[in-house]
């Protein structure tokens, strides 16, 4: 009886250590992330963000200077980088390590993929100095969007681009016929793409037309005729529909990310808010607004809150310290990040509705943006988590991109200015000491024509040195993105993303279904 009854006492022991962890977590950062501190070593906008495989000792920025600095978060009081990489000549746009750290990846506006040898990173910084690229890539023709390596095998990583092509790469290959068999040919750009964590045959991509789609390695790549449908297995709903508007709407998808488990697919949809969906189903289970204050109060007429109109933005699952994240952490247009607790999946499917088109038509939905198809299909309206867990501030501007640490309680932002941001729920931890408050959001800047100024100005003149640029040039790029967000802020997406059936006679609309020849889609 003891050896019958022991599996289930394991299970239940861990169970209760888990839950025991995740009450410790809630009951710490009950108050949210209050501390912070500016990570000062950059000239001009990070854009990207990676912590490395395991245990994150190591974060990767990089941006608009067009250098990666490594950050050592076993340091005992973390101020300063602990390594720089050089060679890259365009913006950065995203990085990536490989499986066990061997490799950091980086890509962006110069078309490049740049490898660096980054198994060295824990020796001294004086015994390594600048570390210059090991090789680079050179197949794509325009900017690089993201990077995805392989979960077990450092040499292959996979890339998409706004040339719309996502290309996997081996890199101990130089075989050119290899090489155009793993390339892949969309009608869009493309701005997303990852690997499963577990299943490392399947992928995820999204594009500007709105698509996003789950992928088979098996099916997308290969001799063209053993491949199918371009590998899609599982197309995801990503438009809109609203009862007052007789035309559907599908935003942009400008980022998309696994869970660690591969349960969850976050979407970042230009003028929309992020989009929560399980990996086997179709349909949206969660959307993740600003609509209330963390203390669920209503936010308040006339104060900004989460929005994403004007620049790429990459948000993270998370859960420090736990076995599952819990957590989804993204920036926001007003200056600040959020961060929300997903319920369980389970519990988001059962509370989901979903709407046949005539109890869409004959009801009251007026106030309701629900997901579907098609005008006549069945209408899916996700569990809105109107109330963040917490806000982060202490941005100038706008954050683009927010990532967890995954054992420590911390979660680093970035955006438009120089400084990285980390942000904690104490004062100190285990890689920090004597953290500050963060300070309260700025407001919108209200000189409208000093900002409209400083636009015209970057559309007219060169682009300033961005090795060089001191506090009063990133002032001057603060007051230009102040009068970005006045003229593109808030937009409406259906008046700027308005979707309409490409096989219609008079349809003016672009968009190619990429998945149009893979019809008979599998769920996994």
């Amino acid at each position: 009886m003891y050896s019958s009854l022991q599996p289930f006492s394991n299970q239940t022991g861990s169970r209760n250590r888990t839950r025991n962890r995740a009450d410790v977590l809630h009951s710490i950062t009950s108050n949210g992330f209050p501390y912070s501190r500016r990570l000062s070593a950059h000239t001009s906008c990070v854009n990207a963000l990676t912590f490395s495989s395991g245990n994150s000792r190591f974060l990767a920025s990089g941006g608009d200077d067009h250098r990666i600095h490594l950050w050592d978060f076993h340091q005992e009081d973390l101020k300063t980088p602990a390594m720089t990489m050089v060679g890259i000549r365009g913006i950065i746009l995203t990085l990536a390590f490989s499986a066990t750290n061997q490799y950091l990846y980086s890509g962006g506006t110069d078309s490049v993929i740049y490898q660096y040898d980054s198994s060295h990173m824990d020796a001294p910084i004086s015994a390594i100095g600048n570390l210059s690229p090991k090789q680079s890539f050179r197949e794509h023709r325009e900017h690089v969007r993201a990077i995805t390596c392989h979960p077990f095998q450092d040499q292959i990583f996979m890339s998409a681009s706004e040339d719309g092509t996502i290309r996997r790469y081996d890199s101990r290959s130089s075989n050119r016929a290899a090489r155009a068999q793993d390339t892949m040919q969309l009608m869009s750009e493309v701005t997303g793409v990852q690997y499963h964590p577990i299943m490392d045959n399947i992928f995820v991509t999204s594009d500007n037309k709105g698509q996003v789609c789950l992928r088979d390695e098996r099916m997308a790549f290969g001799p063209l005729t053993q491949r199918s449908g371009q590998g899609v297995v599982q197309l995801y709903n990503t438009k809109l529909t609203k009862q007052s508007i007789g035309h559907l709407s599908n935003p942009e998808s400008s980022s998309v990310v696994f869970d660690r488990e591969g349960k969850k697919i976050a979407v970042t949809m230009l003028n929309y808010l992020p989009t929560i969906y399980a990996l086997s189903d179709p349909n949206p289970v969660a959307i993740c607004s600003g609509r209330n204050l963390p203390d669920g109060s209503p936010n308040p007429p006339g104060e900004r809150t989460y929005s994403n109109s004007c620049t790429m933005k990459h948000g993270t699952f998370g859960g420090p310290g736990l076995d599952t994240d819990e957590y989804y952490v993204a920036g926001s247009d007003d200056f600040r990040g959020y961060i929300w607790k997903i319920p369980p999946l389970s519990e988001l499917i059962e509370r989901r509705e979903e709407l046949t088109a005539d109890n869409w038509l004959t009801h009251d939905f007026r106030q309701t943006i629900a997901f579907t198809q098609s005008l006549e299909g069945n209408k899916f309206v996700p569990v809105e988590l109107p109330t963040p867990a917490c806000r982060l501030t202490g941005h100038m501007s706008i954050v683009n991109t927010a990532i967890f640490h995954s054992s420590y309680l911390h979660v680093v932002t970035s955006g438009i200015e120089k400084d990285i941001i980390l942000h904690s729920p104490t004062p100190s931890s285990p890689c920090t000491q004597d953290l500050s408050l963060s300070p309260s959001v700025r407001r919108l800047g209200e000189n409208a024509t000093e900002d409209r100024v400083a636009y015209l100005q970057a559309l007219t003149t060169s682009r300033p040195d961005t090795l060089t640029r001191d506090d009063e040039a990133e002032q001057t790029t603060l007051s230009m993105f102040d009068h970005i967000l006045r003229q593109e802020g808030e937009a409406d997406v259906f008046l700027v993303r308005k979707w309409r059936d490409s096989s219609a006679p008079d349809s003016d609309d672009s968009a190619d279904d990429d998945s149009s020849d893979s019809s008979d889609t599998t769920s996994l």
